[in-house]
């Protein structure tokens, strides 16, 4: 079955006119004729054409069966092509030029684990014979991976491939729609120098306008991957090449609708062989060859079919003449694509650029197990960072991190079934297992950092602990941020009681402090520099006697009610000593770098830099600062729950579509600190009981961190949730540069892209910048909770990519996507629930340069690593 839906495709194949019908021929040449002439003896071709046959398995994780279950399926798979292969080499079956393709390395790594030793010598027998091969990609994923595990799961397949004397030179990915501009450098990183795509339009696109093209793709550094942009990986079975596995899928319009086996399989494969290379030709296809995937049956993780080798020696005792079947592997196919280039003299064009995921959104219906894998991937290279020999943590035990963390982003976001009937236990139970890979990693990797802490001077629980701290920065540049150092709860009243002051250790330096109430107890919080990779000790010290009862001071200037309440600004001719530089009222809140304001009904207003007296919100975007946006495309019927959003197509949404604007209805004084202001500002929405925004401004530098707080609505309607990031760069210029911090190079969206590609919305690392192009200054939001960045219009329109003119015309409006559930098959059929979400936001002159205002974001994230400890 093909991923995620069976009723779209984004692009179906048309079948057209001959492209050189007989100077005979009486009739109108359209593609049922050109079979006409072909059966007659005409010959439609104008030169002899070959279809290279690759067969193989599409791996989709928790799609059409329990992960474990299709684990099995693959093992068994793997078997049974490992015994059409040695039929063949044998001489005692009848099916010659059997070829299969380990689609992903996950299904290889499954079965050399399971199988034992004689599959396994076998297997490799099989693979050194040529009639296997291994495919260097590890499994479709997401671009939720980072760069640092990505490349190690492709070196899987690769170093495998060395120990037994086979070069792995080719990746294969089907279904997905792209990958960040970083995964083709990773690829040549690993060894890998061939990437072949099949693309699924469905709600999706192939990039460069045009598919069943080769071309280089250029990376960030300037070198080059040999990139063939292919068709539907269910092609051959339109075609008729498995002729009990026929599918009318990409081919719709010929009249025929085939499925599974049927009695006119030979018909329908003549008819759509000829037609397909027929339009090939007159639409002027260069290469006198093309692949063709296929699979042994209409299903994901579908078996290897001997009966694909039957259709091959047959076609080519009738037709083979005309239009050869062969049926081969990746690597010899690309090798044929190298040697035609220089035969034809034909220069493979070239392309540099990010190629955005469409597929990518998936992550937005699972978005409390997005969160917990982003923060175990960050903590997962902050336990390389500070074990990076492997003393505390053993290398098996970071395989199976990566492997939980994989697991999770893999492509697959549950049962095919999830939208249609949600209350499913099958549904239910394999969306819980896809989570658990999440849930996995997150505590794989943190009882991993509890094993380095410890190591590192960590002071576990005890009577009469020692209120010292270590700090440490895992990172390789200074990092400034207020770290959080933890009293436990039944030490809380001693420290009330006596007072104290908090002390760095190794200069005996007073540090300015603040207190947290939280459930756990209390946390003194301090503002801290920490050089690279390095640590700090600091001491809460008890004083001796009693704390100091706190002088009572009335202010005869400062304009505050004995309400508490401060909403009159002060009155400078009146003589008010009161600094408004750090100031909480109704309407606002301060800080010397910053003075943020709202109104009522209407949200934040003005986001003023104080130090260089601008704005820094954008006023051509539509929607207020971190203002929610909700999305429902209304559905008469739940029986068209899912109907409805297979219609969508590229738009996630209906034409009907309603959007609703938060309001701001009421405001509340959280906290004022030494070191911070926090005040939390509430909305009314619809689709939502709760929605917050606390603003938690720093004294001491241009920062603000926002807390959003939701508790969404449980809504079966397909629907989206957004958060405005309306922004600019604190410069005189009017114009910014959108830098997203994509995995392994950074980017600018609709700028750094390949033709053709997504220009809507984007899955990022860690979080984006805004530069002014003067470089003056930028500003930088870190997101390490939320993932997709809209960039295009909300408004239902048709969906414009990269190199379109009209795109030229505009500049991204930045939303934050936090929710979704469009998807007609295997999201989370409801988003409903409780979630905060984190933004970091910092402006100035070291923001001004991207990859430093990029860098702040991947710190800031990771931030200081604080814990009990002793001298």
């Amino acid at each position: 079955m093909p991923s995620r839906s069976r009723s779209a495709s984004g692009l179906c194949i048309i079948l057209r006119r001959c492209s050189q019908p007989n100077a005979g021929c009486r009739q109108r040449p359209t593609a049922s004729n050109c079979v006409l002439h072909y059966k007659m003896g005409v010959d439609c071709m104008k030169r002899p054409f070959k279809m290279y046959v690759i067969h193989h398995s599409h791996t989709d994780i928790g799609y059409t069966d329990r992960q474990e279950k299709i684990e099995a399926y693959h093992v068994d798979f793997i078997k049974q092509a490992i015994e059409l292969c040695e039929a063949e080499a044998a001489g005692t079956g009848d099916r010659q030029g059997f070829r299969w393709t380990c689609e992903t390395f996950w299904a290889v790594e499954r079965f050399l684990e399971q199988a034992g030793a004689d599959w396994v010598a076998r297997f490799e027998a099989a693979v050194a014979s040529g009639r296997i091969e291994l495919s260097g990609s590890y499994l479709h994923m997401t671009e939720l991976i980072d760069t640092d595990i990505m490349e190690r799961l492709l070196r899987r397949a690769t170093d495998y491939g060395k120990s037994i004397g086979v070069k792995v030179d080719s990746a294969m990915h089907a279904d997905i729609n792209g990958f960040s501009w970083g995964y083709a450098q990773s690829l040549l990183n690993a060894g890998i120098d061939n990437l072949f795509t099949c693309i699924h339009t469905h709600h999706g696109m192939f990039p460069l306008g045009r598919k069943q093209m080769p071309f280089w793709w250029e990376t960030a550094k300037g070198e080059r991957l040999l990139v063939w942009n292919g068709d539907h990986y269910h092609l051959g079975n339109d075609l008729g090449l498995s002729p009990n596995a026929l599918l009318s899928y990409s081919m719709r319009e010929d009249g025929l609708n085939v499925y599974g086996a049927d009695e006119r399989a030979w018909e329908v494969a003549e008819q759509r062989i000829q037609a397909y290379v027929a339009c090939l030709e007159e639409e002027g296809y260069p290469y006198p060859f093309v692949p063709i995937m296929v699979s042994g049956l209409i299903w994901d993780n579908a078996p290897p079919n001997a009966e694909v080798t039957d259709f091959v020696e047959r076609w080519n005792r009738r037709h083979g003449h005309q239009i050869e079947l062969e049926m081969t592997t990746l690597h010899e196919f690309f090798r044929t694509v190298r040697e035609t280039e220089t035969q034809l003299g034909t220069e493979i064009p070239v392309y540099r650029g990010d190629w955005p995921d469409w597929w990518s959104d998936g992550v937005a219906s699972t978005a409390m197990h997005t969160q917990l894998f982003r923060d175990a991937q960050r903590t997962l290279r902050v336990v390389k960072a500070l074990d990076p020999q492997g003393k505390q943590v053993q290398a098996a035990e970071l395989t199976e991190m990566e492997y939980n963390l994989a697991m999770y982003a893999e492509h697959t976001w549950g049962y095919h079934t999830s939208v249609g009937e949600p209350w499913n236990p099958f549904v239910q139970s394999l969306g819980a297992r896809k989570e658990q890979f999440a849930s996995e990693a997150h505590q794989r990797i943190y009882r991993a950092l509890d094993q380095i802490t410890v190591a590192r001077g960590e002071k576990l629980m005890a009577p009469n602990r020692a209120l010292t701290y270590k700090v440490i920065n895992p990172a390789a540049v200074e990092v400034a941020d207020i770290v959080q150092l933890p009293v436990d709860q039944w030490e809380v009243s001693k420290l009330l009681k006596k007072g104290f002051t908090v002390v760095e250790s190794a200069t005996g330096k007073i540090m300015p402090y603040e207190t947290v109430s939280t459930s756990r107890g209390y946390m003194v919080c301090i503002s801290a520099i920490v050089p690279a990779h390095s640590e700090q000790m600091y001491e809460i010290k008890l004083n001796d006697g009693a704390a100091p009862a706190p002088a009572g001071r009335v202010s005869n200037t400062r304009l505050r009610g004995l309400d508490g309440v401060h909403d009159i600004p002060p009155l400078a001719a009146s003589g008010q000593t009161f600094d408004p530089a750090f100031s909480i009222d109704a309407h606002s809140i301060s800080s010397p770098y910053v003075r943020i304001e709202w109104a009522e009904g209407e949200g934040i207003v003005k986001w003023h830099d104080r130090v260089r007296g601008l704005d820094l919100i954008d006023p051509s975007h539509p929607h207020r600062a971190f203002t929610p946006i909700y999305e429902v495309t209304p559905v008469d019927n739940p029986e068209r729950m899912r109907a409805t959003r297979t219609v969508m197509g590229r738009n996630r949404k209906g034409l009907n579509v309603q959007r609703h604007t938060g309001k701001l209805q009421e405001t509340k004084r959280i906290a004022e600190g030494a070191l911070s202001s926090t005040v939390e500002l509430i909305y009314g929405i619809e689709g939502m009981s709760h929605y917050s925004v606390l603003l938690t401004v720093h004294h001491t530098r241009p920062r603000v961190e926002v807390a959003i707080r939701m508790h969404k609505d449980s809504i079966w309607e397909p629907e989206n949730v957004y958060i405005a990031l309306p922004f600019r760069a604190p410069s005189s210029s009017a114009e910014n540069s959108v830098w997203l911090d994509k995995s392994g190079t950074p980017i600018r969206p609709w700028i750094d892209q390949l033709p053709g590609t997504l220009s809507d919305f984007y899955c990022i690392q860690e979080g984006l910048a805004l530069v002014a192009p003067d470089a003056e200054a930028g500003l930088a939001i870190a997101t390490p909770d939320t993932p997709l960045i809209q960039c295009g219009p909300l408004q239902h329109e048709a969906r414009l990519v990269m190199g379109h003119d009209g795109l030229q015309k505009r500049t991204p409006v930045l939303y934050a996507w936090v929710l979704n559930n469009f998807w007609e098959t295997n999201f989370k059929a409801t988003v409903g629930g409780f979630y905060e979400f984190r933004y970091k936001l910092t402006w100035g002159e070291d923001a001004g340069d991207p990859s430093r205002a990029l860098a702040w974001c991947r710190n800031v994230n990771t931030g200081l690593l604080a814990f009990r400890a002793e001298t």
